[in-house]
């Protein structure tokens, strides 16, 4: 039994009476031609099954059509979720996404992140990296767009402001009349300078104490384990806020374990509005970063950027803004009485 060849570039200009060159920038769509010759073109690509080998139309055009994207863990729903709003713009534009998950990795990076290089048109790059990858990034002859904001000036970066996503927490715990408030960071994150100041610059105006605690990962197992160090010391926190959600209900799980009641002995908030955060009992308050749309902003932007210098150079203004979401987690008990009665 025979098998069909599998037609080629020369054979489809031969059926079609055209040079391969004509073939080639029509597939490639670096030219329009007439009416009755592209008509030609597409009845011998139909006719023959012709489909371009996608690594030789790369060796034409100097272009992948792919788009790397590399989260520090791909198991965070902050991050699934950002890597689905890119990818949804991703296939609109006809690019293909490549992801890499960094998991967290403080060495090694920069290897993990050659051969994605290579393979891409554009790389978007969570921010929480060592700076002499960011140098190495920013160097690239090719777009490059960070998720945050890297230490490094004079990058292209689409996120939210961690100043401004803190502020509302301490704005709202405040008003809630808590006096004396933790914060479970997460200190090997650039961001986590920036949510301090927010939180400083709201307590500390409002004659709050804020009491800093460290979590060895953004991770709900990182939550659980900083727990009892926060928790059973003569003077803890009235509420506390995890750097992000996931710490935030591995806080408030061993909470529990430990003998406390969330929100009566301890309230508690999180950031990010991942899904989970509406579920969990009780309820958490958070901060929505809008991952989805951080996602389609930043493809968005690396798209503009393929083929277009002068804007490699551009930081778009900001779009999106970070909203409090009040759930039952960080309701002070008290004032919640007091309005029933």
């Amino acid at each position: 039994m025979s098998s069909r060849k599998t037609a080629t570039i020369r054979d489809v200009a031969e059926a079609a009476g055209v040079s391969i060159a004509t073939v080639s920038k029509f597939i490639n769509r670096q030219q329009s031609f007439s009416a009755s010759v592209e008509e030609k073109l597409r009845s011998a690509i139909a006719e023959l099954g012709y489909s371009q080998n996608p690594a030789a139309r790369s060796m034409v055009t100097g272009k992948t059509t792919a788009i790397g994207l590399a989260v520090m863990d791909i198991a965070n729903p902050h991050y699934a979720n950002v890597m689905k709003g890119a990818n949804r713009v991703a296939l609109a534009n006809d690019y293909n996404l490549l992801v890499v998950d960094l998991e967290e990795k403080g060495t090694g990076v920069r290897e993990m992140l050659e051969p994605l290089a290579l393979r891409t048109d554009g790389l978007i790059v969570s921010s929480r990296i060592p700076a002499d990858v960011v140098d190495w990034l920013a160097g690239l002859n090719k777009p490059v767009v960070f998720l945050g904001q890297p230490e490094r000036q004079g990058v292209v970066c689409v996120g939210m402001d961690s100043v401004e996503v803190a502020s509302l927490l301490a704005g709202y715990l405040v008003q809630q009349g808590f006096t004396r408030i933790g914060y479970v960071g997460y200190g090997r994150a650039a961001w986590n300078a920036e949510r301090l100041r927010g939180l400083h610059d709201v307590l500390d105006a409002a004659g709050v104490e804020l009491m800093e605690f460290d979590a060895e990962a953004p991770t709900s197992e990182a939550g659980e384990q900083v727990a009892a160090r926060v928790l059973l010391r003569p003077d803890r926190p009235q509420a506390v806020i995890g750097c992000n959600d996931l710490v935030a209900i591995g806080f408030m799980t061993e909470a529990r374990s430990l003998g406390f009641k969330i929100p009566q002995d301890v309230a508690v908030a999180g950031i990010d509005n991942i899904p989970t955060s509406r579920y969990v009992s009780p309820s958490l308050t958070t901060v929505d970063v809008f991952s989805e749309a951080t996602g389609e902003t930043v493809m968005t932007r690396i798209i503009s950027m393929i083929g277009d210098e002068a804007s490699r150079k551009l930081s778009p203004p900001p779009s999106l803004k970070p909203l409090l979401v009040v759930r039952e987690s960080a309701k002070r008990q008290d004032r919640i009485a007091a309005t029933e009665v």
